[in-house]
């Protein structure tokens, strides 16, 4: 099969191609796993942190990629609820081992045994992958498309989790900082599920913020820039330090900001002496990390926005186009999700 490998890890502007294109072995499903034959896998700054480092893969060469769609075309051994020509998909949780305190709890996202698909294990940058049958999600009837379906299982598997975790009042005000993929996914969710809430975003360029006004939001500014209002939530999606320590100063007593990364850059870090605790944190302001995802996250989602008729706004790029879509990606070049055809 053809398949994009992450072989050596590097900045990505040092690397000519940061993925290899190779013909690799077909993967053969074992005991409760499922072949999927791959249609379209989403493009995420995850797949950044891994390419440079912040998030390595325990192993090279890996498959990346975690927003997978596609339909199965075989089984392996063992009952499955899944059967050929299921359409599926598959997000950044691979496997859990579902009896430590935490999978017990529902926070299998918190497993000291997690495994991410792309990282630690092969992903959908390819025309084939095999995952455990319990890992793979049927996709709800819609008028999605294959590209669009692609993004809700990360980026808007994420920003669901994120949105959740903001505690955000009926009515209340949310702020966004950073417009990529999962923001405009909450953005769109958060006008569907309470008409009466306002969002305010932060964005470093004119195209994000015009963007953002575009799909509802009350008011764009910079990252530096105050808002009309002090916010609620703020949920910030960006790789930086900078907008964290600015969306401190922005909140309301009492307000919580969600950090949705898997990890910070660490360009703009001495930002961080700068805190002040009367002006970020005094007043009960709350601080809470977003780890990674748990299934009912993505099953949730994906209900909710079928239920919705959410249809991701995405920029379609060929397989073979994948350092491309990376490189969009990092510079924010185009709006939207980022979604590789794949076949």
């Amino acid at each position: 099969m053809k398949a994009l490998l992450l072989r050596r890890l590097g900045v990505l502007e040092t690397l000519a191609e940061p993925l290899e294109r190779a013909d690799v072995p077909d993967p053969i499903p074992g005991p409760g796993e499922v072949l999927i034959r791959v249609s379209a896998c989403g493009v995420c700054h995850t797949e950044l942190d891994e390419i440079e480092g912040r998030t390595p893969p325990p192993a090279l060469p890996v498959i990346p990629g975690h927003q997978v769609v596609g339909h199965v075309v075989q089984c392996g051994p063992r009952p499955t609820a899944l059967g050929p020509g299921a359409r599926v998909g598959v997000g950044w949780i691979h496997s859990a081992c579902g009896r430590c305190e935490f999978c017990r709890r529902g926070l299998e996202n918190l497993c000291p045994a997690f495994r991410a698909t792309g990282r630690d294990a092969n992903g959908g940058y390819a025309e084939l992958m095999v995952v455990r049958q319990e890992f793979a999600y049927p996709i709800p009837e819609s008028p999605m498309t294959d590209a669009e379906v692609a993004p809700l299982l990360c980026a808007g598997a994420v920003g669901y989790r994120s949105l959740r975790l903001a505690n955000l009042p009926n009515g209340g005000r949310l702020g966004l900082t950073g417009f990529g993929a999962s923001a405009h996914l909450v953005l769109k969710l958060v006008r569907h599920r309470d008409p009466d809430a306002e969002v305010f975003v932060f964005a470093r360029n004119d195209a994000e913020r015009a963007f953002a006004m575009e799909l509802g939001a009350v008011w764009a500014g910079e990252t530096q820039d105050a808002p009309p209002a002090p916010l609620d939530a703020i949920i910030d999606t960006t790789p930086a330090w900078r907008p964290v320590v600015e969306a401190l100063r922005h909140l309301a007593p009492g307000g919580r900001l969600v950090i949705n990364a898997i990890r910070k850059e660490n360009g703009d870090r001495d930002v961080l002496a700068h805190l002040d605790y009367a002006a970020h944190l005094w007043m009960e302001k709350e601080v809470k990390s977003v780890a990674n995802v748990t299934r009912r996250d993505v099953t949730e989602f994906l209900h909710a926005a079928a239920a919705m008729g959410l249809r991701p706004d995405v920029h379609e790029y060929a397989l073979e186009d994948a350092n491309q879509a990376l490189r969009d990606l990092k510079a924010r070049a185009v709006r939207g999700a980022k979604v590789l055809r794949v076949t």
